[in-house]
C-alpha cells in the first residue's frame, strides 16, 4: 500500500464522522438561530456558528481506552482459502476509489480556495488610489477609497483595515458617519474577519456538501445582524439616524471573501426591521449565554460519543505502536520456508518475495490490523509461484497463536500432492 493509498483509508475512515458532526451541527444551528435572536438578540444567535467547528473537533478527539482483563484462551478455525480471490482494494493494480475520492476532495478545495484568493485579489486591487482619513480617531487603519462604490467595509482579518467610500464626509452627516466607523469598528473588535476566514475554509474542506454554501451565506448574515445589535446597545437613540445610513450605503459589486462589506447577501429589510425591536434586557442576554453553553456541551459531547469504537463498549480493540510477525510459507510439497521476523506498523504493508524449488519466483505482501476482542487480522496478498491467479486471503488470530491459510488443491481423494501456497503465520504485539 503506497502512502496515498494509506492516507485515504485513514481519510475513509474518519471522514465519514466528519461528514456527520458537520452536517448534524449546521442542522442544529439552522433549527434554532432565529428562535435564539428572538428570544437572546442576535449576538448570542451568531455565537451559534461555534457549533460546527466545535463538533468537527470533538468528533476527532482521541479516546482514552478503558483497561481489561485478557480474554481466556479461544479456539480459532484454521482458514482456508481456496481458488482465487475476489478482486481487492489492496490488489496491485486495482484502483482503490478511497485514493481517487480523496484526489477529488484535495482537487475540489484547492479550486474554492484559489477562487476566494482571487476574489479577494480582485476586491483589493480597488483599493489602489485608496488614501488614509486624518482626523477618525479608530483602532484599525482608515482608508478613503478612490471610487464611491467600495466601502463602507472592515477588509481581511489579520492587519484589518476599515475602508470608506470616496465620498464619505458629503454623503452621510455626523451622526450618520460615527455610526458607520462605529459598525465597522465592532466588525474589527469582534473578529469578523476571522470569523470570515474560517468560514471559508471550512465551505472549501466541505465544498462538495450543500449546507457547507447555505451555511457560509447565513453565518455572514447573522453576523451583519448581531453587529448591528453591538453598534445599537451603545448608540440606541440613533436607531433611525442608522436606517438612514443604511439606505444611503451602496451595496458592494464585489463580494469580499475575508472581510465584510454592506453586501446585497445580508437583507437590507431584515436589518432596518430589527432598528424597530425592543432591546434585548441584559438579563435574557446572560440567561441566552448559558443557554448557548449548554447547546455546545450537548452538541459537542454528542459528537465526542458517537465516535466511540464499538469495541470499547465491550472488549475493548486497544491499537499498538508496532506489530511483530514471524512467517514461514511453502510452494506444493516443497520445503517450509522461514522469513525473517518482521515488525510492523499496524495497517502497514510489507512486501515478501522468494523463490522455491520447482516453482517460479512468487511474491507479496502482508498488513497487520487490530480486530475485535484482541484479535490481530492478518492481511495478505500473494501471486506467482504455482498459483494459478492472485489471492488475497485474511485470517484473524490472537496474539501469539499460530493461524495458517492454504490456498489450493489437493489431488482428487485427498491422496498425492498438493499444489498451492500454505501460510502459517504467528502475530504478536509489540517488536
Amino acid at each position: 500500500m503506497n502512502s496515498l493509498e494509506s492516507l485515504a483509508a485513514g481519510w475513509a475512515a474518519r471522514g465519514w464522522l466528519l461528514l456527520l458532526a458537520f452536517t448534524v451541527a449546521v442542522l442544529v444551528v439552522a433549527a434554532l438561530r432565529k428562535s435564539c435572536r428572538h428570544w437572546f438578540g442576535a449576538e448570542r444567535a451568531f455565537q451559534l456558528w461555534l457549533l460546527p467547528p466545535l463538533a468537527l473537533l470533538a468528533s476527532q478527539l482521541p479516546h482514552a481506552v478503558a483497561s481489561s482483563k485478557p480474554l481466556p484462551p479461544l479456539v480459532y478455525t484454521i482458514t482456508l482459502a481456496v481458488g482465487a480471490a475476489a478482486p481487492h482494494a489492496d490488489l496491485p493494480g486495482s484502483f482503490d476509489w478511497r485514493a481517487g475520492a480523496l484526489l477529488l476532495w484535495l482537487a475540489g478545495c484547492i479550486v474554492v480556495l484559489a477562487l476566494a484568493a482571487l476574489v479577494q485579489q480582485r476586491y483589493r486591487r480597488r483599493l489602489r488610489g485608496a488614501t488614509p482619513m486624518s482626523g477618525i480617531a479608530s483602532g484599525r487603519p482608515v482608508l478613503r477609497a478612490a471610487s464611491v462604490d467600495t466601502g463602507p467595509a472592515l477588509v481581511g482579518a489579520w492587519r484589518s483595515r476599515i475602508v470608506l467610500p470616496a465620498d464619505f464626509r458629503e454623503r452621510y452627516n455626523d451622526t450618520e458617519q460615527t455610526l458607520i466607523l462605529a459598525h465597522e469598528a465592532a466588525h474589527a473588535r469582534r473578529g469578523d474577519g476571522w470569523w470570515c476566514l474560517s468560514a471559508q475554509m471550512l465551505a472549501a474542506l466541505f465544498w462538495c456538501h450543500p449546507l457547507a454554501w447555505w451555511a457560509l451565506a447565513a453565518l455572514r448574515h447573522d453576523q451583519e445582524l448581531a453587529c448591528d445589535a453591538a453598534v445599537l446597545r451603545e448608540h440606541g437613540a440613533q436607531r433611525r439616524s442608522y436606517a438612514n445610513a443604511m439606505l444611503k450605503t451602496q451595496s458592494a459589486a464585489l463580494a469580499l471573501p475575508v472581510g465584510c462589506t454592506w453586501s446585497p447577501r445580508h437583507p437590507l429589510t431584515e436589518r432596518i426591521a430589527m432598528l424597530n425591536q425592543k432591546p434585548i434586557p441584559a438579563l435574557r442576554r446572560r440567561a441566552g449565554s448559558v443557554a448557548l453553553m449548554v447547546v455546545l456541551g450537548a452538541v459537542a459531547g454528542a459528537a465526542y460519543a458517537a465516535t466511540v469504537p464499538p469495541a470499547t463498549k465491550g472488549s475493548p480493540m486497544v491499537t499498538p505502536d508496532r506489530y511483530s510477525l514471524e512467517l514461514t510459507v511453502s510452494f506444493d510439497d516443497n520445503p517450509v520456508q522461514h522469513l525473517k521476523k518482521m515488525c510492523l506498523k499496524p495497517g502497514e504493508y510489507t512486501h515478501i518475495n522468494g523463490v522455491s524449488t520447482g516453482v517460479p519466483p512468487w511474491s507479496g505482501r502482508v498488513a497487520l490490523v487490530p480486530a475485535a476482542k484482541g484479535q490481530i487480522e492478518v492481511r495478505t496478498y500473494l501471486s506467482g509461484g504455482s498459483l494459478d491467479k492472485a489471492v488475497a486471503p485474511i485470517v484473524r488470530t490472537m496474539p501469539g497463536q499460530e493461524a495458517r491459510i492454504e490456498t489450493g488443491r489437493r489431488a482428487e481423494g485427498g491422496k498425492g500432492g498438493f499444489t498451492g501456497i500454505k501460510l502459517a503465520m504467528t502475530p504478536n504485539i509489540g517488536c
